[in-house]
């Protein structure tokens, strides 16, 4: 069977465009966006825009719903997002054939350079902003980071791939059950959440000189404000990413206080993603952008690479260095 997002052609994007009174002067330009499907178009007034189409089935219209109001909360509180476009009624999310979509104005810009000082203390400021404003209340419709059985889930994933050699298996499954155990250890409460960007990577930071834009709520949940942080540290080594930590907490401090008490789940969350993104990655590969972009996981020698990672990041949860 066909993937749902093979019947998006060009001439579907602009007669979504064209539903809402948008008139693209051109066919629109594929960006790179893996899990939806994102693109951009130049308008007749000469007005840049983002369309994009939700991958079907994975989040309820709720759910998305939610995630535009969130970034209509933080734009009307000058936090530097992307909100989506609205119509003369207000609408945000919108559908034609079988596809959600919505529309975003164009953010030009490039990622912070996290070898400069001033960089990461605008984007500390910048986290810092968002988080004043995403601590004020919960979302009722977006997920909760649960890490201990977020990794079980992904290898129930991996695992029913049937990828592994048998060797593999037996391999990945002693590691994940010993990180399991160490993330039992770190469970987050849920009242230590707050509304996160729960992507914040830098392909989702958008700028220039010192002023940076997030984009791409599409992951959006409740997790702690640390998981919109480590990600911006450019090495697992704690003695490598303090100092530029230092200049995140200057920044984000000039408007909230730093949770330092949450730097014990740096290492964790770490784990987490490492564990997560593989299982993501095998469990959209009946969609044909995945192994035309990522055609290393179809061999054996990843899942060897895989395995040797998760165990060196286990040292890493074994001895926790981050925390002397």
């Amino acid at each position: 069977m066909s993937h749902p997002f093979s019947s998006l052609s060009p001439d579907l994007v602009m007669s979504a465009a064209e539903s809402l009174g948008i008139w693209p002067a051109g066919e629109p330009f594929a960006l790179n966006s893996y899990e939806n499907r994102v693109l951009m178009f130049r308008g007749e007034d000469g007005k840049n825009w983002i369309i994009k189409f939700y991958r079907p089935n994975r989040w309820l219209d709720v759910a998305i719903q939610e995630e535009h109001d969130f970034l209509q909360e933080l734009a009307n509180s000058k936090v530097p997002v992307v909100a989506p476009w609205r119509d003369a009624e207000g609408v945000s999310l919108h559908h034609f054939k079988t596809f959600s979509f919505a529309l975003f104005p164009h953010c030009p810009g490039q990622a912070p350079e996290l070898d400069n000082p001033a960089h990461l203390f605008a984007m500390g400021e910048v986290l810092g902003r968002l988080h004043q404003v995403s601590a004020k209340k919960a979302f009722q419709h977006r997920p909760y980071l649960e890490m201990a059985s977020g990794v079980l889930d992904a290898q129930q994933r991996v695992l029913a791939s049937e990828r592994l050699t048998l060797y593999q298996q037996r391999a990945y499954e002693r590691v994940i059950q010993k990180m399991h155990q160490h993330l039992l250890k770190h469970n987050v409460p849920a009242s230590s959440m707050i509304r996160c960007h729960g992507d914040c990577h830098l392909g989702n930071v958008l700028g220039r000189e010192e002023q940076f834009t997030l984009v791409d709520f599409d992951d959006c949940l409740m997790a702690p404000a640390i998981q919109d942080i480590w990600m911006l540290l450019p090495t697992d080594d704690p003695e490598g990413w303090r100092p530029y930590l230092n200049e995140i907490i200057e920044g984000y401090e000039e408007t909230c206080s730093f949770p330092s008490e949450q730097m014990s789940l740096i290492e964790p969350l770490r784990s987490y993603r490492l564990i997560r993104h593989t299982a993501w990655l095998i469990s959209r590969w009946d969609d044909p952008a995945f192994p035309r972009a990522f055609p290393w996981v179809a061999d054996n020698g990843y899942w060897d690479q895989h395995i040797r990672q998760l165990e060196q990041q286990c040292l890493q949860l074994d001895n926790p260095r981050w925390l002397a």
